[in-house]
């Protein structure tokens, strides 16, 4: 019998691990591409990668299943200059350096995915479906260059998907927990003017994303990955904070936002106050059926 194999670069973090689970819960072996060391354990593979080099990983996207790519330094940070070159650079390298490796395998896995984001579409209140227009700033332009990136190089047998990833709500990881953290501490009121939307779905709908690209094989391209009812951030904090049976929080200001994210989370406001209202067209036109649609049936369902 086969083995099928799911290549995860970067898949050592909360959306890596989620995907690992539920493809070993499949029957899938599991190889998750880590600057750390190579070792395995629970029955998952890590192999030593540095997202810009060939090494011995390329042995495994021989013959794989799927690539699925979360590499990227994270976007929760301070943006100086020196985390922006990290941040782009983390980025292209990686996409890059995959690229080549496909085209080099003498078995090339039949599709890559990549993990992308939601932020190129800015931050705007129109909804925004995959050919919605671009936003500006830097995140934006990450985002552009990042896709250029990953569609620069053909891959005659290999389908690519760029998926622009929403707010996954799962357990024990992702945004979801410091936003937890903070109503559980009376802090959970709206951020600002609570307007901006927050473009959620369960990450259980996420992972059933990947199975769905991976069986279709007419799917292609850039799609949204998001649940199909964004939430405005007053909304979503109000939820949250019912499900956590937390009272009322007054509204962060946003001055309060610039200097808790700057001094505490160690990361932009942006992060906090903008917001997109995006929903996955091309997944529903394509027949993809999402289990979670409801926010608050879907934070009872990851945090109790």
């Amino acid at each position: 019998m086969d083995i099928r194999r799911i290549v995860l670069p970067g898949g050592s973090g909360f959306l890596g691990e989620s995907a690992s689970k539920y493809f070993k819960n499949k029957g899938y072996e599991i190889i998750i591409l880590t600057r750390g060391k190579s070792e395995e354990k629970n029955n998952v593979k890590y192999i030593n990668w540095d997202g810009k080099n060939f090494g011995e990983w390329t042995e495994y996207i021989n013959g794989s299943d799927a690539v699925i790519n979360f590499t990227g330094k994270s976007v929760n940070c301070i943006y100086t200059d020196k985390n922006k070159k990290e941040i782009i650079e983390s980025r292209t390298d990686s996409v890059k350096i995959l690229n080549e490796a496909i085209k080099n395998s003498v078995n090339p896995p039949p599709v890559l995915i990549q993990a992308a984001s939601l932020a190129i579409y800015g931050d705007t209140e129109k909804t925004c479906a995959e050919d919605a227009p671009h936003g500006e700033g830097f995140s934006v332009e990450v985002c552009k260059l990042w896709a250029a990136e990953f569609f620069k190089t053909d891959l005659l047998n290999t389908r690519k998907v760029l998926l622009r990833i929403g707010f996954a709500l799962g357990r024990n990881g992702g945004a979801l927990v410091p936003l937890t953290k903070l109503t559980k501490s009376f802090l959970g009121g709206q951020i600002a003017s609570g307007k901006q939307y927050i473009s959620w779905l369960h990450i259980d709908d996420l992972n059933s994303m990947y199975g769905f690209i991976i069986e279709n094989k007419n799917v292609k391209g850039i799609y949204n990955a998001t649940g199909e009812i964004p939430a405005r951030n007053a909304e979503f904090m109000k939820t949250l904070r019912e499900v956590l049976k937390m009272p009322w929080s007054p509204p962060v200001p946003v001055f309060a936002v610039k200097i808790g994210a700057r001094l505490f989370m160690k990361a932009d406001s942006s992060l906090a106050l903008t917001g997109r209202k995006c929903i996955p067209a091309k997944f529903l036109n394509e027949g993809f059926k999402f289990k979670f649609t409801d926010l608050k049936k879907s934070l009872v369902n990851v945090l109790e």
